[in-house]
């Protein structure tokens, strides 16, 4: 039985500019789940913006390879490794185009010079990473000789996958089951590496030619769970659960999780979102959050903590579901955010090895925001001060440089839990390390207070279960 890759491509199509920073970590999750074999992310172009993402899917992704696109330039490729460099399965990605009419107008190169920037860029990257792919852009309507050459040359450089692209998208399936046989058949050093390739969806034939690659010989498939103009990774799944064994073929992911993911998928791309939102990627109306009632028994309540991304223990589960009870006998219906509020509120207490003393924030149109904090541990004062976007990263900031460490920052949510001129604002807060979720809960009638009182309390998890373990 031969194994066919999966390379995930949904986070570069243009429809996932539409998510939150949030929402494509959460995809990514998503995706590790349904165990990918890669995640495919596009090359950097904001700096400070994308070598974040990229450095927070490294963190997150424990079972895909992360893939990154970079451009043959030295300078592009380090800035990318840089970013990447933390992750379990580091991939560097060389794309080049590969046909006449793309290296004229696009990379205003000859082929000879686009050879050797493709040959340059992967010794280079080869040098931070043992796992580069070649992704040769336009390949069908390139000079097979030349498509040839340069693939055997990315593959001597160092190229552990080379990947073809139907960019045009014009091919019927035999056609491109056919260009597929002619590559293995005319690049001499193929059986050294994995191909790939890519199919786009012009024709509506992405699926077809797709399947037909694999039947030809391909290693690597490109595919989406969220489709824009790529193959579907829930076509491509249905026709090797239906059809594979006849030919000796399977796929990696876990096809029976896979409706389940893709509908959560699903849900992030297609909800209702604020039209007066002052936020880039808007403000989702309540229309995914679950609901439940004083007749969900124990198991639902654990089940959605594990959907909010926590591992309690027997105790704190019932902990919890006791809260929920009381909560439900009070009102009809409680939604999931006040599940995850009450597992802030009553899971995972435990003695504060930080108390927060003081704090000073200063914050205006015209300078940066400020922030003073004094914390006590084992009865000795440490203090810091740092500068942030806003007071409330600032003070975040401060925290962090007493505690000498950085937290992943995986929610923060305030609101208002009571009405008129001394309204008790409540935060809540939530920390990842090692993929595991830390929340903590503030009130107080200052929502800068009760977010840092939110900080430190879900810090004082993690510093216990550290110092417990």
């Amino acid at each position: 039985m031969r194994t066919v890759r999966v390379s995930d491509a949904t986070l570069k199509q243009k429809s996932s500019e539409s998510l939150s920073f949030r929402e494509k970590v959460e995809l990514v999750r998503l995706l590790d789940k349904l165990k990918v074999d890669a995640i495919e992310i596009g090359r950097i172009e904001q700096a400070k913006a994308d070598s974040l993402f990229i450095k927070t899917v490294a963190d997150a992704v424990n079972g895909s390879a992360v893939s990154v696109e970079t451009l043959c330039d030295p300078d592009s490729i380090a800035a990318t490794w840089e970013a990447l460099k933390n992750a379990k399965k580091p991939r560097l990605a060389i794309k080049a185009p590969v046909s006449l009419v793309q290296m004229e107008y696009l990379s205003h190169k000859k082929p000879e010079a686009v050879k050797k920037a493709v040959i340059e860029g992967i010794t280079a990257a080869k040098t931070y990473c043992e796992d580069v792919e070649f992704i040769a852009e336009d390949a069908t309507r390139s000079e097979r000789a030349f498509l040839y050459d340069i693939l055997e040359e990315a593959i001597k450089a160092g190229a552990e996958t080379v990947t073809v692209c139907d960019t045009d998208g014009n091919m019927l399936a035999d056609e491109f089951a056919d260009f597929i046989k002619d590559v293995k058949a005319n690049v001499p050093s193929i059986e050294k590496a994995a191909l790939g390739f890519a199919c786009s969806d012009s024709i509506t034939m992405a699926d077809a030619c797709s399947v037909a690659g694999m039947l030809a010989g391909g290693d690597e498939v490109k595919a989406s769970v969220w489709p824009e103009n790529t193959a579907s990774v829930s076509s491509i799944a249905a026709v090797m659960n239906k059809k594979g064994s006849e030919y000796g073929l399977s796929l990696n992911v876990r096809t029976v999780e896979l409706k389940r993911l893709v509908d959560q998928v699903s849900r992030m791309f297609t909800e209702t979102r604020s039209k007066n939102s002052p936020f880039d990627s808007g403000v989702r109306e309540n229309i995914g959050v679950r609901t439940f009632s004083v007749n969900d028994n124990l198991g639902a309540i654990v089940h959605e903590t594990k959907n909010l991304g926590y591992d309690l223990s027997e105790e704190d589960q019932i902990r919890v579901y006791e809260e929920f009870k009381r909560l439900a006998a009070r009102k009809e219906l409680v939604t999931s955010p006040e599940i995850d509020a009450i597992v802030a509120s009553w899971a995972l207490q435990v003695p504060p090895a930080y108390q927060l003393e003081e704090y000073i924030i200063n914050a205006c149109n015209v300078f940066t925001a400020s922030a003073h904090i004094r914390l006590k541990k084992k009865g000795e004062v440490q203090e810091s001060v740092a500068l942030g976007d806003g007071p409330v990263d600032a003070a975040f900031l401060a925290v962090e440089q007493i505690v000498g460490r950085h937290y992943e920052l995986d929610d923060f949510q305030i609101r208002s839990v009571t009405e008129g001129r001394e309204a008790m604002g409540e935060a809540v807060v939530k920390l990842r390390v090692g993929g595991k979720i830390y929340s903590g809960r503030g009130l107080s009638t200052d929502i800068i207070g009760s977010s840092i009182s939110a900080y430190i309390n879900a810090l004082n998890k993690i510093v216990y279960e550290e110092e417990n373990e």
